[in-house]
């Protein structure tokens, strides 16, 4: 009977510890709803406590608090992006509205009744001049967004990268010298032709060449030549306004080192030259060094 009644009494205490511990898993479950409720209202992503300790619980709070940092990641992200966005939306508007300005203001000088046939003939160089800007600007806009979105059709051909460089400088040549640049050319011969497309990398070079021209001075100097399993080709300048910092970010869209932005920087040349560079396959680079800031892209040269 003693047997019975002490079987009787661990049995009782048994269900008593089990009910209390499934009332105080059940109090933690329904305070962890509660933070989960609240920060849904709030938008808080704070992590779930749990009051009482329980293995299984605690692991679908786990993977909870995972998911919750997930969506703080993901909104951070997206805040980011929206920042990035409005900054980009102003470049653009300012970019777009600089050429735009000027257009209108000789548009007006030319409805004046005092004008000389050679003051209207210099107006309207000028506009012409400032619209073929606004259209290049308006044709880089597209071709980025078409290259960053991989709707950009590129060729896989092999290309003589010292054919399409030494004929695009004998292009430039003039340009450069009128621009008062000391140029140097270095270019190696019978160097083996790389992976590419042809219209890409002569518009990689195009950019490389005119972004030298309009933010560099003095010396140029242009090489292109084997290292190890790549084809290197270089453009080297002298940048006295450039800082470290800017040499980092000169391949992000929009980039400019004048911060109060003159409207000759829109950061796009060398965003579409990243931008095909890394398409074809090859890798891009920009460094400062004693005031001389090059840009180098290295060309694999195919096994």
């Amino acid at each position: 009977m003693e047997a019975i009644l002490l079987a009787a009494v661990v049995l009782a205490l048994v269900c008593l510890g089990l009910g209390l511990r499934v009332y105080a898993v059940e109090r933690s479950l329904r305070r962890a709803a509660r933070q989960l409720e609240e920060q849904a209202r709030s938008g808080s992503t704070a992590r779930i406590l749990m009051a009482a300790p329980n293995a299984a619980a605690e692991d679908l709070l786990g993977q909870v608090n995972r998911l919750l940092e997930l969506r703080q990641a993901d909104e951070a992200r997206y805040q980011e992006r929206e920042r990035e966005l409005r900054r980009q939306i102003a470049n653009v508007s300012h970019d777009l509205r600089t050429p735009l300005t000027s257009i209108l203001g000789y548009l007006q000088l030319l409805e004046g009744d005092t004008l000389t046939a050679q003051e209207r003939g210099e107006y309207l160089t000028i506009i012409e001049g400032r619209a073929r800007a606004l259209q290049s600007l308006i044709t880089s806009f597209y071709d980025l967004s078409r290259l960053e979105g991989g709707e950009y059709p590129l060729k896989r051909e092999q290309v003589d990268l010292y054919s399409v460089l030494s004929s695009l400088l004998a292009a430039f040549y003039g340009d450069l010298e009128q621009a008062g640049f000391e140029v140097s050319v270095e270019l190696q011969e019978g160097l083996p032709a790389v992976w590419g497309d042809s219209g890409g990398v002569l518009r990689v070079f195009t950019n490389l060449i005119r972004n030298a021209m309009d933010h560099g001075s003095g010396r140029l100097e242009i090489r292109l030549y084997r290292e190890r399993d790549s084809v290197v080709s270089s453009f080297t300048n002298d940048a006295g306004g450039l800082t470290q910092e800017d040499a980092e970010h000169v391949f992000e869209r929009f980039f400019t080192s004048n911060k109060n932005r003159t409207g000759r920087n829109t950061g796009l040349g060398l965003a579409i030259v990243k931008a095909l560079v890394g398409q074809m396959g090859h890798q891009v680079s920009a460094f400062l060094r004693e005031g001389r800031f090059t840009i180098a892209v290295r060309w694999k040269v195919p096994k």
